[in-house]
């Protein structure tokens, strides 16, 4: 009895290997072309003032701790914006990435709803924000506002391509029963994205912490007013400590996260 042949390894065709090198070689090229763009021949300049440089570090690894209860205060703040944000971006985007599905909705109602999608992924969360900061004033309400618009157009899309990747076994079955398109979507498209809509929300939520803290330098609550007050102040030790702070809650919002998504997935 002969052994069967061994199949020969596959192999790419030679178009598939010259797009390829087209792309990467055109990558590398544009990071060729883009280093005096950047100025990254101006590195040298991190050395060239070493005494200031040590004078900051040294200022940085002594943080003061001395109003730990307002940066505590202003970083729990700063987590609900993120949390309530997240909240409302997530009630948007349920419907905006059903109604974003081809395979759920009509293309004369996917076509609008992507541009919407695009128009809120497109605009930065700091401008949305110094938008609500003119219309409503400073506080916390333009940074919740801000950060559901911008990361509800986010989930959107993400749970658009969710529902474009299901099994349409399931969605049939219930079709097969008579049920109409709101039970198919209910009894067939739901329960197939929802663990992996919870962790896009989730992760969004772990996001929008850091993204918050960055909202309080326009006026809009949080840690970031206080940071952005220290920094002005040229007091580096208590923006050290706002740092150890930001850092320690953002790496408990993690762990919770984390801890969330192997119980729902």
């Amino acid at each position: 009895m002969t052994d069967s042949a061994i199949p020969r390894p596959p192999s790419r065709s030679l178009g598939a290997r010259l797009l390829d090198l087209l792309i990467w070689g055109g990558v590398a090229v544009l990071l060729l072309y883009s280093i005096d763009d950047v100025n990254l021949g101006d590195l040298s300049r991190l050395f060239s003032n070493a005494e200031n440089t040590r004078m900051f570090a040294g200022e940085l690894l002594r943080p003061d701790f001395t109003d730990w209860r307002l940066f505590v205060e202003k970083m729990w703040e700063t987590v609900q914006i993120a949390l309530w944000g997240t909240f409302i971006a997530v009630f948007a985007a349920v419907p905006m990435g059903l109604a974003a599905a081809r395979n759920v909705a009509p293309v004369w109602v996917v076509t609008p709803v992507r541009w919407v999608m695009n128009m809120l992924r497109s605009i930065p969360d700091l401008v949305i924000g110094l938008l609500f900061v003119v219309a409503v004033g400073l506080g916390p309400l333009p940074g919740v506002l801000a950060i559901a618009l911008n990361t509800a157009g986010v989930l959107a899309k993400l749970f658009s391509e969710a529902v474009e990747s299901i099994d349409k076994g399931p969605v049939e079955g219930v079709r097969a029963t008579g049920a109409s398109s709101l039970h198919e979507i209910v009894w067939g498209v739901i329960p197939q994205v929802a663990p992996l809509w919870t962790s896009f929300a989730l992760y969004r939520f772990e996001s929008n912490s850091r993204s918050a803290t960055v909202l309080g330098l326009i006026g809009a609550g949080g840690i970031g007013q206080v940071l952005f007050d220290r920094m002005n102040a040229f007091d580096f030790r208590d923006v050290s400590a706002i740092v150890v702070v930001v850092v320690i809650a953002v790496t408990l919002i993690d762990m919770l996260s984390q801890a969330m998504r192997k119980r729902l997935l």
